[in-house]
């Protein structure tokens, strides 16, 4: 988180002023694109991969959004501030689908169970996040800046 911190603080239009709830979020998406990922590459490499077909399309689908999340969050030049709401929401919603489906093979397959963990951590760091723009909206810098 330092290192994103450091990075979006020096940005001309934050100057310093971060929303850190904001930035955890950004880390917890691509933490969990990365866990969604290697999940779903472990999943094609066990017999039974017949058997995680709807795991692995959920893993993909949530390492896509969670991307996308990320970049749109880190973004703070100008201001998209509904379509950032709208992308945490699905990338919420989506890592609270997958968390669902790892959870069902977590007791057979360590990968799911460790992605299910970075799933709700990213779905609640998104929910987070999406509160702290809302409590933000109308200050100088869209509300992505930590609300007075």
């Amino acid at each position: 988180m330092h290192h994103m911190r450091e990075m979006i603080s020096a940005h001309p239009d934050v100057q310093g002023n971060t929303n850190d709830v904001l930035i955890r979020c950004i880390e917890e998406c691509y933490s969990c694109a990365q866990s969604c990922t290697s999940c779903a590459d472990a999943c094609l490499a066990e017999e039974m991969v017949d058997q995680l077909r709807q795991c692995i399309r959920l893993n993909l689908d949530c390492a896509d959004i969670c991307v996308a999340s990320g970049a749109l969050a880190t973004r703070r030049t100008g201001s998209n501030e509904s379509v950032i709401l709208a992308t945490l929401e699905a990338c919420a919603q989506a890592c609270r689908v997958c968390a669902e489906e790892c959870e069902r093979h977590a007791s057979k397959h360590e990968h799911c169970r460790i992605c299910a963990e970075s799933c709700r951590r990213c779905e609640k760091a998104c929910r987070e996040a999406m509160q702290s723009i809302s409590a933000g909206a109308g200050s100088r810098t869209e509300s992505l800046v930590e609300p007075a």
